[in-house]
């Protein structure tokens, strides 16, 4: 049986509380397990195609046709995709990662994008600022070869200073800043690299669709 939502917000609150804190070049955390075992296989396996880069990478936006969302279509079809996006609306997970990540939800939407990256993907140095208030990079696949394919970090100067450790269930948070800046060196990807995008964002934010509930802020 598929895990509950209250199995997955006792994993993630599990994971918030006992992440590890670097304050160098900015503010950021990372995480191990942050969800039951079997939520992660039914997202791993989630029958959505990697998209084609067609030789364009650099910005995740010049895909937005092909992006995939945990959106009302996707939650309908997939219950995983409905229960892991009950989690991060709980009350529970919300108030646990304003406690422990020092940021303000109150207002925002919950947005999840399913990520397939795959060899010729590569993202330019980025802060996230602007609608973005809260920024959830966890990583699903298992494949060994993946395990140089964290997030790559960048101090104020855009200078590369390292990324973050690329295993399944394992994220990286941090709150968007104006130094926050974090991105995707090329490098061979082997097979997919599959995550989750999760972010909480402003009402400003305009493609409404994406969004998991977009007539239900957070509270």
């Amino acid at each position: 049986m598929p895990s509950s939502k209250d199995a997955i917000v006792a994993n993630l609150i599990n994971s918030f509380e006992t992440s590890q804190r670097h304050e160098t070049p900015y503010p950021h955390w990372f995480l191990d397990e942050c969800l039951p075992q079997d939520t992660v296989d039914d997202i791993t396996a989630l029958p959505f195609p990697a998209p084609a880069l067609g030789g364009l990478s650099g910005k995740r936006e010049v895909h937005n046709a092909t992006r995939k969302y945990f959106d009302a279509e996707n939650m309908a079809a997939f219950p995983v995709c409905k229960t892991f996006n009950e989690a991060l609306q709980d009350k529970r997970v919300t108030t646990a990662i304003e406690r422990t990540f020092n940021t303000k939800l109150n207002g925002t939407y919950l947005r999840v994008e399913f990520a397939q990256d795959t060899d010729g993907f590569w993202l330019e140095p980025h802060t996230d600022l602007g609608v973005k208030s809260f920024t959830f990079l966890l990583y699903l696949s298992k494949d060994p070869a993946h395990a140089a394919l964290g997030t790559d970090i960048y101090d104020a100067e855009k200078r590369h200073v390292g990324a973050s450790p690329f295993k399944s269930n394992g994220a990286l948070i941090f709150v968007p800043s104006t130094n926050t800046y974090h991105g995707f060196e090329p490098r061979r990807i082997e097979g997919v690299r599959k995550s989750l995008i999760v972010n909480y964002v402003t009402s400003e934010w305009r493609a409404r669709e994406q969004l998991a509930y977009p007539n239900t802020p957070i509270a």
